[in-house]
């Protein structure tokens, strides 16, 4: 008997390749992953665009501190002064536009006055200001920017240190300084700057 060439059932042949189910849950998960690397992109140029404000505040932060130490150390002001008005000392209590200090050589306290630019040329807004260098990248020529701080405030408070057993440390104040600032579109951002000042150095 001659054998049939064709076979009387048709093999039916598999194909391997993705179900439609699958191919919708790799796009989700692609998108999760996207999204993800632009949100990191997003706050990277968040950060960069407040570089600037944020190295401005925690200069002027830790300036102020360190003028405090300094008026300790040469004995400009006596220790008890080393507080808030509201307690009979010299630093205005509550935020302060950012001015330039007066004959005390301290900030945020009743003799502070407008501040001036390299030129001689009172800052705008009464607030303190810094020159920037222009389109040529160079300090001190005739394209020099004017950057106000007109936006950044600063709040220095001053608060007696506890013992263990709950006394007063007599000879020794906490001081917090800090220095925020707001931008458009942007949320308030602050940095603080802590320390400790005894009445010995």
């Amino acid at each position: 008997m001659k054998k049939n060439a064709f076979p009387s059932t048709v093999e039916k042949k598999i194909e391997d390749g993705f179900s439609l189910i699958e191919v919708m849950i790799a796009i989700v998960v692609m998108s999760v992953g996207i999204l993800a690397v632009i949100a990191s992109f997003a706050t990277a140029v968040a950060a960069t665009q407040s570089a600037e404000e944020d190295l401005i505040a925690r200069q002027k932060a830790l300036e102020a501190m360190e003028s405090i130490y300094t008026a300790r150390n040469s004995q400009q002001i006596p220790f008890a002064s080393v507080a808030n008005v509201a307690d009979g000392g010299i630093f205005l209590s509550g935020a302060q536009t950012l001015k330039c200090a007066g004959p005390d050589g301290l900030v945020n306290t009743q003799d502070d006055v407008n501040c001036t630019t390299q030129f001689g040329v009172v800052c705008p807004n009464g607030a303190e200001c810094m020159m920037l260098p222009g389109n040529d990248g160079i300090l001190g020529t005739a394209d020099d920017k004017t950057l106000s701080l007109a936006n950044f405030k600063r709040t220095i408070t001053v608060t007696p240190v506890k013992l263990p057993n709950g006394t007063t440390n007599q000879d020794m104040k906490a001081i917090s300084i800090t220095v925020w600032y707001t931008k458009d579109g942007m949320p308030a951002r602050s940095f603080t700057a802590n320390g400790l000042i005894s009445r010995y150095h």
